[in-house]
C-alpha cells in the first residue's frame, strides 16, 4: 500500500472505493474519503508533471496554469507549456514556507509533498498582509480560473475583492478581524464563492449590472459609467473590455484593485493586458485604460496576474506606455 502526503496533518493511503480511506478513480485522482463522504482533492505524485525538479514538492498534471504558484513562489514553480513545474526544490525555511503557501492556495490542490508537510501551520499566514490593511487571501478558487482576491480591513467595515474559495480556515479569520460588509465584485467570472460570504457575513454584494447575471440577487448593483463612492475612500470605475460590467476599485489613491483588467508581467517588466482573454471590447478596454492615467496610485492588485507596487509617477509612465501599446 502506498501512501504519500496530502492536506494539513493527512496522510493518504490507496484503498478500495467500498471502504473509507482516500481512493484512487479511474482518472488517477485521489481523494480522501471518511465514512462515505469526499472530503478533499490532493495531487497525485503518480501524475507529477514531467521535467519538474526531483525532491519533496511536485506538481501534478491536474494543474490548470492560473499561476497562483508562480506568484508566491516565483523561485520555486515555473510555467512548463501547459502545466506549471517545480523549477527547483525549495531549500531555505522561507523557500519551504512559500511553497507551502502555494499548495495551499492552489484551486485544484495540484502541489503536493511526498512526506509531512507544514502546511497546518503555514495556513495561518492567510490572509497574507501585502501593505498596512490589505491582505492577500488565499485559497484561489477553481471557480474562478484561480484569481486572487483581497481583503480590506476598515473600521468602517470591512471589504473583500473578488471571492475566495469559502473554507473554514478563512472564515474563522474574517470573523476574527471584524467579518465582512462589502464584497466588491470586478466582474462576472471572478465571482467564486461571493454568495456564500455573502450569507455568512450578511455582507452586500456590489457588482455592475451589466455583470450582475453571476450573481442576480446582488444587494448593490451599479448602473452607470460614471465612478461611484461608495463610502469615503473607495471608489469604484467601470472599465468595460474584458466584460461589459468589469470595475475596478481605487482605495485610498494608494490600492488599485484591477480584475482581469490589468495587471504586471514580470518576465517583460511591464504592465500588461490581453487581448486574446479580452471577452466584450479591445477599444472599449483601451479607452477604459486611457482613463486611470487620471488616476494615482502605487499598488496594482490583479485578479489575474502578478501584482506590483512602484512609486506613483513610474506606475503612470508604465500605464501610459500600455496604453500606447494597445493602440498599436
Amino acid at each position: 500500500m502506498r501512501s504519500f502526503r496530502g492536506g494539513p496533518d493527512t496522510w493518504f493511503y490507496s484503498t478500495p472505493l467500498n471502504q473509507a480511506g482516500p481512493v484512487i478513480l479511474p482518472r488517477g485522482v485521489l481523494i480522501e474519503v471518511r465514512a462515505g463522504r469526499r472530503l478533499e482533492i490532493v495531487a497525485d505524485p503518480l501524475k507529477k508533471v514531467p521535467g519538474s525538479a526531483n525532491g519533496e514538492f511536485f506538481v501534478d498534471r491536474t494543474c490548470i496554469a492560473c499561476e497562483t504558484c508562480a506568484q508566491l513562489a516565483p523561485e520555486i514553480f515555473e510555467e512548463a507549456g501547459e502545466f506549471f513545474q517545480v523549477r527547483r526544490q525549495p531549500v531555505t525555511r522561507e523557500e519551504i514556507r512559500c511553497a507551502t503557501r502555494a499548495l495551499l492556495a492552489c484551486p485544484v490542490g495540484a502541489i503536493g509533498t511526498l512526506h509531512r508537510n507544514h502546511a497546518k501551520a503555514v495556513m495561518h499566514d492567510f490572509p497574507l498582509r501585502i501593505d498596512g490593511c490589505v491582505y492577500y487571501c488565499g485559497f484561489n478558487s477553481r471557480k474562478s480560473f484561480g484569481a486572487n482576491s483581497y481583503f480590506v480591513a476598515h473600521p468602517n467595515g470591512n471589504w473583500l475583492v473578488d471571492s475566495p474559495r469559502f473554507t473554514p480556515h478563512l472564515v474563522h479569520r474574517f470573523e476574527a478581524m471584524g467579518g465582512i460588509r462589502y464584497i466588491f465584485l470586478t466582474h462576472q467570472d471572478d465571482v467564486a464563492d461571493a454568495a456564500k460570504f455573502a450569507s455568512h457575513f450578511r455582507a452586500a454584494r456590489i457588482i455592475h449590472h451589466a455583470d450582475s447575471p453571476a450573481q442576480r440577487d446582488a444587494e448593490v448593483v451599479l448602473d452607470s459609467a460614471a465612478p461611484a463612492v461608495i463610502e469615503p475612500g473607495f471608489r469604484i470605475i467601470p472599465t468595460p473590455g474584458h466584460t461589459r460590467g468589469h470595475c475596478v476599485m481605487l482605495y485610498e489613491e494608494r490600492f488599485l484593485f484591477t480584475g482581469d483588467h490589468l495587471w504586471w508581467e514580470p518576465d517583460a517588466n511591464r504592465l500588461g493586458a490581453s487581448r486574446s482573454a479580452c471577452w466584450y471590447s479591445w477599444p472599449a478596454q483601451t479607452a477604459s485604460m486611457r482613463r486611470l492615467l487620471d488616476e494615482t496610485f502605487e499598488w496594482l492588485l490583479p485578479g489575474h496576474g502578478d501584482r506590483c507596487h512602484l512609486p506613483p509617477a513610474v506606475m503612470l509612465n508604465e500605464l501610459a506606455s500600455l496604453v500606447d501599446r494597445m493602440c498599436a
